[in-house]
């Protein structure tokens, strides 16, 4: 691609941005907003740059990354495999649904109360929170992935004397993968969200624990500095999945 288009598209991609951190710096400086309430982008720059120049931002956003990477991690080992079971087999679908209805349908920060009791302030209680906010989006997309692959798809390859196993593992599972995806990296927002509640509740680390402290202390650029933090925390696992996808669905090519 010509380094002119490449420039070009960088450009629309970027404009909006550029132009909502114009706003944003320009809004407090000119009265538009309450520079106490919301200081200028450059201000929370800067105290972003001193959050990572003397620690304090790497060692909370460490904290808050092993907490979701393990939450996050344990939801795709337990969804996934369960998602494709309910979605191939009609009959463990069938005997399940009731249950999968009631509990997608419950918030998980409704439940955060219950794990803090059952299982304590500590680490256990955070990551068993992600991992429930991070399994409905997996399995629900994963279910129907499953049971959505084109049919003509599935007779085509048992008109070519494909056996069960092989229409599965040839036809199904690479045909649901888009659709898996789309699942993760929902959950993956759903484990950023859920994480940064989870820390202003009984944490002494993390990216929640950041913002909780600097709204309680009237820290407000540093607020906003872990919520930036957030942000691109988020947008670098959207990223990843979106690589790690294109490079398992290459076929769709």
């Amino acid at each position: 691609m010509p380094a002119r288009h490449v420039a070009e598209r960088v450009l629309k991609s970027s404009a909006a941005i550029v132009v909502f951190l114009l706003v944003w710096e320009l809004a407090p400086r000119i009265g538009l907003a309450d520079s106490i309430f919301l200081p200028p982008f450059s201000e929370v720059l800067g105290q972003w740059v001193q959050l990572a120049a003397n620690g304090q931002l790497w060692e909370n956003l460490g904290a808050s990354l092993g907490r979701s990477v393990a939450g996050f991690g344990i939801a795709i080992v337990v969804a996934v495999p369960l998602g494709v079971v309910i979605g191939w087999y009609r009959l463990v679908g069938e005997l399940l649904n009731p249950l999968l209805e009631l509990f997608r349908n419950t918030a998980a920060l409704a439940l955060l109360p219950v794990f803090v009791l059952l299982l304590g302030l500590g680490e256990s209680s955070k990551i068993a929170l992600i991992v429930f906010a991070c399994t409905w989006p997996i399995l629900l997309n994963t279910i129907s992935a499953v049971r959505t692959v084109d049919p003509l798809l599935i007779k085509s390859a048992r008109s070519r004397g494909f056996g069960s196993t092989a229409v599965f593992t040839k036809v199904v599972l690479p045909a649901a993968v888009p659709m898996v995806f789309t699942g993760i990296r929902l959950a993956a927002a759903n484990s950023i969200l859920v994480l940064v509640a989870a820390e202003m509740v009984g944490a002494k680390a993390g990216i929640g624990y950041l913002i909780n402290t600097s709204q309680y202390n009237f820290q407000v650029p540093q607020m906003y500095a872990g919520i930036i933090t957030i942000s691109l925390l988020g947008l670098a696992f959207n990223q990843t999945l979106v690589t790690l996808e294109r490079r398992l669905s290459r076929w769709r090519s």
